[in-house]
C-alpha cells in the first residue's frame, strides 16, 4: 500500500511539473519570439537598435512623439486610477461589513455589473459624459481614470472582498475603538495592515488594466500606450513590439513583485507568532 502511494505521488509529480513546462514554453515562446524579433538586424544580423531608442529618453520623445505621449499618458493614468479604485473601495467596503452588512450584496452587485456590460456598450454610454468632462476641464488622456476606474471595480472588489474574509475584521475594529482609537486610526492602523496584500493585489489587476487597455482610448480619440502601440505597428513594427514586450515584463515584474511582498509579510507574521510563543514560554 505504501509502495502503490508513493507511486501515485511521483506520477502525480511528474505530471504537474510536465504541466508547469508545456504552460512555461507556451508562455515564453512567443516572448522570445518578439525578443528576436526586435533585435533582427537588416542583414540577418542581432542588433539592440530598438531598444536603445526605447531607453533613450530624448531620443525616442523627438523621434515617436505619439509614443511618449501615450506612456505618459499610461504613467499618469495607472496611479489616478489605482488611488481613486482603493479610495472608493476599501474605506466602502470596511464600511459594508462593519455597520451595513445588509447592503454587501448590493454592493457586490454594482461593483461587478462592468463586467456584463460590453466595452464597446460602455463607449455609447461614456462618450456623452466626456463630452462634459472635455467641456469643464479639457480632452486631456489622463481623464479616463474615471472610466478605468470603472472597469477596474469589479477585479479590485475582489480582491478587497477575499482579503477582508480572511481576517476579522468587525473583532479588530471593535478592539481598537474600546482602546479609544477613532475610525480614521481603525483604518489606517488596524484593518489596512491586514489587508496589504489584498489591497496590493487590487492595484496590481488595476494597474495591469490600464497598461492592457485600447478600446475606450481608441474610440474616444484619447491616447495611451496601446493607441501609441497600434499607431506605431503601421509605420515601425519593431518599436511597436518591443513595446509590447516591455509591458508584458513590466506586468510580469509586478506580480513577482505582489507574491515576494505577500510571501515576506507571511514570513514576519509566522516569525512574531514564534516570538511570542518563545516569551509566554519564558515568563511561564
Amino acid at each position: 500500500m505504501a509502495g502503490l502511494r508513493q507511486r501515485r505521488v511521483r506520477r502525480q509529480r511528474v505530471l504537474r511539473w510536465v504541466v508547469v513546462a508545456l504552460f512555461a514554453v507556451l508562455f515564453l515562446l512567443p516572448l522570445f519570439a518578439m525578443l528576436e524579433f526586435t533585435t533582427r538586424g537588416a542583414g540577418g544580423g542581432l542588433t539592440w537598435e530598438t531598444w536603445r531608442v526605447l531607453f533613450d529618453w530624448g531620443t525616442l520623445a523627438s523621434t515617436y512623439p505619439i509614443l511618449w505621449t501615450g506612456m505618459k499618458a499610461s504613467f499618469w493614468l495607472m496611479l489616478l486610477s489605482v488611488a481613486l479604485t482603493l479610495a472608493l473601495l476599501v474605506p466602502t467596503v470596511v464600511w459594508v461589513r462593519l455597520r451595513l452588512p445588509k447592503l454587501r450584496r448590493v454592493v457586490e452587485f454594482v461593483s461587478l455589473l462592468p463586467l456584463t456590460v460590453p466595452a464597446i456598450v460602455l463607449v455609447v454610454g461614456l462618450a456623452p459624459v466626456y463630452a462634459w468632462v472635455v467641456y469643464f476641464v479639457g480632452g486631456s488622456s489622463v481623464t479616463l481614470f474615471l472610466a478605468y476606474t470603472v472597469l477596474a471595480l469589479p477585479f479590485a472588489y475582489r480582491a478587497i472582498d477575499a482579503g477582508l474574509s480572511a481576517i476579522d475584521v468587525r473583532t479588530l475594529s471593535e478592539a481598537a475603538r474600546s482602546l479609544g482609537a477613532g475610525w480614521a486610526t481603525v483604518m489606517w492602523k488596524v484593518v489596512l495592515p491586514n489587508i496589504r496584500s489584498a489591497v496590493l493585489s487590487a492595484a496590481f489587476l488595476t494597474v495591469a488594466l490600464v497598461l492592457g487597455e485600447f478600446t475606450i482610448a481608441s474610440l474616444l480619440n484619447r491616447d495611451n500606450i496601446q493607441v501609441a502601440i497600434n499607431q506605431l505597428g503601421k509605420s515601425s513594427a519593431p518599436v511597436s513590439v518591443a513595446v509590447s514586450l516591455a509591458a508584458l515584463v513590466l506586468a510580469f515584474v509586478l506580480l513577482f513583485l505582489l507574491s515576494f511582498a505577500g510571501r515576506r509579510r507571511g514570513q514576519a507574521r509566522r516569525v512574531n507568532r514564534v516570538n511570542r510563543v518563545n516569551r509566554e514560554r519564558t515568563t511561564s
